[in-house]
Parts: structure tokens; sequence; C-alpha cells
């Protein structure tokens, strides 16, 4: 028998997983239920740039992740009928990379760049040039025997996506003609989104497994799939192929999230606040105690406490908020609203 590669079974399991997110992601708009300011903006300003002729104009849409900014660029490239090109931020390190997508594109298409907030500061003043005056210029070799190269391009649409709305540089952001905010989905959204992903899974999800789904998955598509994945697996081998109420809650059992849709993280972050009577606690200091990024603290587990009312931040750092001691279970001390 031949010996498991670990890395090439992580990297199967992760080509998995995103054939499986690309085979629920809405192609067209009537399909994409949710957000319903930015399809209706994003429908006017296609069907304008359609009867002028002329490319879209360039798109930034920012938000936590799993929302739907990458399904958004694919839908307004559809509705376009033209190819997108996608990159990600950290992989256009070199102002040589993004000169090759871009001299690649055809009129009228669009780039989508992911996480464009990790774009380095000498390949975004490269698309400066670019998003305005359809060329660049490429200095190649050094010293004496630099040379500048003059690149005319296509005229494009660039989709930026990013979760960091705040770190890009003002007059790259200036740049954009469309800004869209994404924000987290309602429950009655969420149900739409797993009933229409249980039907292309031709899984049998029913109204109660359906609620308790989407009642506990932080407002966001993404891992209402993943526990809609999950919920199928359960009842498949300990029930009748049915996601009902009482699987989906022993699948989010499983799963570590409580009844508040809290994940262990989450729980965590609150009874570390918890041990510190409730804060304030610097950012540094709590990614180091439980063992996180401040990253991830920050963009993936924060946004949804505070939303929640478990956390507030403050200028001193974080506390724990009157829900948050109610959600892990302990008493609100005395000494203030957030408490001392």
């Amino acid at each position: 028998m031949n010996p498991v590669n670990p890395e090439t079974e992580i990297l199967s399991q992760q080509n998995s997983d995103q054939t499986f997110e690309n085979r629920l992601r809405p192609k067209r708009f009537e399909d994409f239920p949710g957000q319903e300011q930015a399809r209706r903006n994003l429908g006017i300003y296609i069907a304008a740039a359609k009867k002028r002729r002329e490319p879209l104009d360039h798109i930034l849409f920012s938000g936590p992740p799993g929302l739907g900014k990458t399904t958004l660029a694919g839908i307004v490239a559809a509705e376009l009928g033209v190819e997108a090109h996608v990159t990600s931020g950290p992989a256009l390190e070199r102002p040589a990379d993004l000169a090759g997508l871009l001299t690649s594109l055809k009129e009228g298409q669009i780039l989508f760049v992911d996480e464009i907030h990790r774009l380095s500061s000498v390949v975004e003043e490269y698309l400066y040039s670019a998003m305005e005056d359809w060329a660049i210029d490429i200095v190649m070799d050094s010293g004496l025997y630099a040379k500048s190269i003059h690149l005319t391009i296509p005229r494009f649409t660039l989709i930026g996506a990013t979760t960091r709305d705040g770190l890009l540089t003002a007059p790259f952001r200036s740049r954009f003609g469309i800004l869209e905010r994404l924000d987290y989905y309602s429950p009655e959204e969420l149900e739409r989104i797993l009933s229409r992903s249980a039907a292309i899974l031709g899984v049998r999800l029913d109204a109660g497994g359906s609620r308790e789904l989407a009642g506990r998955c932080r407002g966001t598509p993404r891992i209402a799939n993943r526990f809609l994945a999950r919920a199928r697996d359960v009842a498949e081998v300990n029930g009748d192929g049915i996601i009902t109420a009482a699987v989906a809650g022993e699948t989010l059992k499983m799963l570590g999230v409580d009844g508040n849709g809290l994940a262990e993280m989450d729980r965590r972050l609150l009874e570390t606040l918890a041990r510190h009577d409730g804060g304030p606690v610097g950012l540094k200091t709590l990614a180091v105690t439980v063992g996180e990024t401040e990253d991830t603290l920050e963009n993936v587990h924060e946004p949804f406490l505070i939303r929640r009312g478990y956390l507030v931040k403050t200028p001193a750092g974080r506390k724990l908020a009157p829900g948050g001691w109610e959600a892990i279970g302990g008493a609100k001390p005395p000494g203030g609203l957030f408490g001392r």
C-alpha cells in the first residue's frame, strides 16, 4: 500500500470544498437571495453600460467573509456576457505579474482581484494608470540599462473584493466608480439560500431543519452551506435522509456550535474576557491567550460578537457586554454597563 501524503490529502480536501462551493454559487441575480440594494444598483449600472456599449465602471465589493463578493463578481461577468479573469492580491507580487494579466484581457472583460487590500504598494500604483488611462509603463532592468516600456491595454473592468476596506489607500479607493458594501443576511434570506442549495444537492430539508441551520450560521451563506453539507451526512447516516430540526441540532452540536451560534473560538474569546473581569483587554493579549491570529479575531469572530451584543470595542481594548456574560452563563459584574 502506498503511504498517504498529508499535503496531498489536504490539497484534495481544499479542492473538494472549492468544488462544492462553486456548485452552489448562483449564476444570475434572480438566483441570488439577499443584498437587495447592491443587486438593484448593479442591475441598473450593467444595463446602462450595455446600452452605451461601454465597459462597466470599476467596482469595489467590501464586507465580512462569506457574504457573496466573489459570487457577485461572477454574476456581473455573466450579466455582461464577458469573461472574468480571477486572481488575488497576494498573488500579484510584482508589476510584471500585473502586466501579464492586463495584456491578456480583451475589451470589456473583467479582472477580479480578491483580497485586493493585500496588493503591494508598487503593484497598486501601476493599477492607477491602468484603471484611468488604459496603459502602464513597465521599467525593465535597472541602473544604466533601465528602460521603460509603454503598454496599452484594452478597456476593462476591475472588480476588487475586500474584507478590510479601511486598509485601502484613499487614492486607490477613489478610482472605483461603484462601491458596494455587503451586509449579513437575515434568517429568512438564509432559509431561501438553504432551500436552493438543498435542491441542488438533492437533499430533503424540512422547515424545522432549515430554521435551525439559518438561525445559527452567523448571517453568512458560506457557513449556512457548510452546515447543510454536514447535516446531509448526519441525515444519511443517523436518520432517514431528511434534515429535520433534530438532525440539524445534532449536526450543530457535533460542530461545536451552541444555541447562540457561538463556535468554540467565540466562547474562548468571551471566557477570556470574563476571566479578566470583563476587560478591557487588548487585541494582542487576546490573540495570544486564545491561540488565534489578531487578524482572524478582528475579521472573523469580532464582527459577529459585536453585532449580537456580546462584545464591545473601546479605545482601551475589548470588553464583555451584558449579552456576552449571559451567553457564557456568567453573572454580569457590578460597576457599570459593561463591567468594571
